[in-house]
């Protein structure tokens, strides 16, 4: 079993802030980006109002393009906002750089790592960078529990593309951030891997340590986060706990499966929301509010359809994103 790198909250800035804040607060945040070439300016964020509160698990989903990555590099001081504030773990941006900074590891999308250093020699530099002293540098520790300690001094080009996302991981905790942020951290990873990071994250999670996540796997993130955003066009068009944020859709699907497959709809369900499926399955799409599904079964039987199995399917992640976005 390996050993859990946790926050080092002894020597963590965390001990000087107020209890009770939220991890990050965001009040108007806005971003315009400059027109090139004679073009309109591109608003990428349009007054963003978010709290992410201490010790969650935060899901921050939208399609491309949507304004995620703008926000969490203003977070990371890579991108400069246009207007509005932002608080990391109670430090304003702007008056407080270093410590708003500090209180943050992000993990990037992009596999930006120097071919040329070791994962050892890597997280080292990386730590001094944030003033970590040496004695306090928990760099083989880290490499440890993210499954490095045997590529420690290897080059990382020589590296496989899952050990750079570890190593990603590792970078952003040099410092004992109280908070993580995994922007799509499991993109082009295998499926043992993803597993793992998850349940290390899971892990951090209950020690303390507050995770903000951005991934495009949407069952990824209804089972891993206690509340989500949603970000389309640079807004904020939902902000709310998983469950609420499911219930928001209370249509049903009912799978019937023939003793015969079916080769068409019969004609007697019409004005059903039903299709054929491509095993001769029959899918029909209703609301319980609305419709009864002893009266579906009903109507299902009186079209001549012997029913050899039934099943139900709840609305996911999926179906609420799409609606909302779509919107």
């Amino acid at each position: 079993m390996i050993p859990i790198f946790m926050p080092n909250t002894k020597a963590s800035i965390a001990e000087n802030t107020p209890e009770g804040q939220n991890a990050i607060e965001a009040r108007n945040l806005t971003k315009i980006y400059n027109a090139q070439g004679g073009g309109a300016p591109k608003h990428a964020l349009k007054g963003i109002d978010l709290d992410i509160p201490r010790g969650s698990i935060f899901g921050l989903l939208g399609p491309n393009g949507a304004g995620k990555s703008t926000f969490i590099n203003i977070l990371a001081g890579l991108v400069k906002k246009t207007s509005g504030t932002a608080r990391i773990w109670g430090f304003d941006i702007d008056k407080n750089p270093r410590k708003s900074r500090v209180s943050i590891g992000v993990v990037p999308q992009e596999l930006n790592i120097d071919p040329f250093f070791t994962p050892y020699d890597l997280l080292d530099l990386h730590a001094g960078m944030y003033g970590v002293p040496k004695a306090e540098r928990r760099t083989a520790e880290i490499l440890e529990a993210l499954g490095l300690t045997g590529k420690a001094q290897a080059y990382a080009r020589t590296l496989s593309g899952g050990m750079r996302r570890r190593l990603l991981v590792a970078k952003a905790m040099v410092h004992s951030p109280p908070i993580l942020v995994l922007d799509e951290p499991t993109a082009g990873v295998d499926v043992e891997l993803r597993q793992q990071l998850w349940d290390y994250v899971r892990t951090l999670n209950t020690h303390g340590a507050t995770i903000v996540l951005t991934t495009h796997y949407l069952e990824e993130a209804q089972a891993m986060c206690d509340r989500i955003a949603i970000i389309n066009h640079g807004a904020v068009i939902a902000c709310e706990p998983t469950p609420q944020l499911l219930a928001r859709i209370s249509d049903k699907r009912l799978v019937i499966r023939p003793a015969q497959p079916l080769s068409a709809v019969p004609a007697a369900l019409a004005g059903l929301n039903a299709e054929r499926l491509r095993d001769g399955a029959l899918a029909v799409q209703y609301n319980p509010a609305d419709t009864p599904v002893m009266m579906l079964i009903g109507r299902i039987r009186d079209a001549g359809i012997e029913i050899a199995d039934i099943s139900t399917e709840e609305s996911d992640l999926e179906d609420v994103f799409l609606q909302l976005t779509a919107k």
